[in-house]
């Protein structure tokens, strides 16, 4: 009997593929059709192994009795109940560092789309409107400008990296320090949180969403900052206070945002950040690239049969570990 894979996500079909071609043997998966919740538990009543970046409760968690593994389809777990799954006996892993060069990428698409007014010239011109002269009073050149790294793991690390000919001073704060040999070769400093507020002329949000996060970025905290600085946002939409983001653009307090992430997801058409000029968007597809599937999917079903051959998952990938035995 096939060890079954209970995939929670809607994919695409080309991405469905991806995903089967490294399925190990022994092991079936199932694809949701839908985001309906019903058939979801469906799936997971006689799942082994989860494979989402779906919430994923204690209900659903209690609806898959066989689980032995529940498995983030990229390395944010604010979705996942993790007290649940310790309560069942069930270890949770991520795929660790399988996205970060593709968030990295997506983070300096989005300083550059917002510095420029990508979304507005883009839409403007299509409708036959040529913005050349009010653009040149808006838009803003990436070089000579600070970079603020708010967290400094793997894909703010990698987009230090990619900024580095862009002729920027680099600036980060993060509660652990990196170690000096990659402070230098990523031309990276640290510095006390206040102050990366302050000095920040582009401040890129690179944390996870923990109660100590939630709501970090909000009204306070906008106005310490530049005035006409740049807010990025490629990793939780709780971090960012999106009403106190409204409030500093419209005022023009800040001169634009760059977001992939939203505080509700799929998030509201009618969001009043969707209607502001000074605003590129995108659906949370940061880490979405076809190129990435295959190397995902190889990533987790390596930790699925290491969870089978009862061997330790690695250090980085495991986020909660099983219960121990008596």
């Amino acid at each position: 009997m096939a060890y079954r894979v209970a995939f929670l996500d809607v994919m695409d079909a080309r991405v469905r593929d991806e995903i089967r071609s490294k399925l190990p043997a022994g092991f079936s998966i199932d694809f949701a059709e839908t985001g309906d919740r019903r058939e979801h538990l469906a799936l997971v009543a006689d799942a082994d192994f989860i494979l989402t970046s779906i919430p994923v409760d204690a209900e659903m968690i209690r609806a898959a009795p066989r689980l032995k593994l529940l498995h983030k389809w990229g390395i944010g777990v604010d979705k996942f109940d993790l007290d649940a799954a310790r309560a069942a006996g069930v270890p949770v892993a991520i795929t660790f560092g399988a996205n970060a060069g593709a968030v990295s990428e997506h983070v300096l698409m989005l300083m550059l789309a917002t510095y420029r007014r990508l979304a507005l010239a883009d839409r403007k011109l299509r409708d036959g409107v040529w913005l050349r002269p009010q653009l040149r009073a808006q838009c803003y050149q990436i070089s000579g400008k600070t970079v603020g790294l708010l967290g400094f793991g793997n894909v703010a690390r990698m987009v230090a990296h990619r900024l580095a000919g862009f002729e920027v001073q680099i600036i980060y704060s993060d509660i652990r320090r990196a170690d000096m040999a990659t402070e230098k070769a990523l031309r990276a400093t640290q510095v006390p949180f206040d102050e990366l507020i302050a000095r920040s002329d582009i401040l890129s949000v690179h944390v996870p969403l923990t109660p100590a996060t939630k709501g970090l970025i909000g009204a306070e905290t906008i106005a310490r900052m530049k005035t006409g600085a740049v807010i990025i946002n490629a990793a939780r939409g709780g971090i960012v206070d999106e009403p106190a983001l409204y409030d500093a653009l419209v005022s023009g307090k800040l001169h634009g945002a760059g977001l992939d992430v939203f505080a509700m997801e799929p998030a509201d058409r009618d969001n009043p950040l969707f209607r502001l000029d000074q605003v590129v968007v995108t659906p949370h597809t940061a880490g979405s690239v076809i190129d990435l599937v295959a190397y995902i999917a190889r990533h987790a079903f390596t930790n699925m049969q290491t969870v089978l051959r009862g061997a330790p998952l690695p250090p980085d990938d495991l986020v909660s570990p099983p219960r121990e035995k008596n």
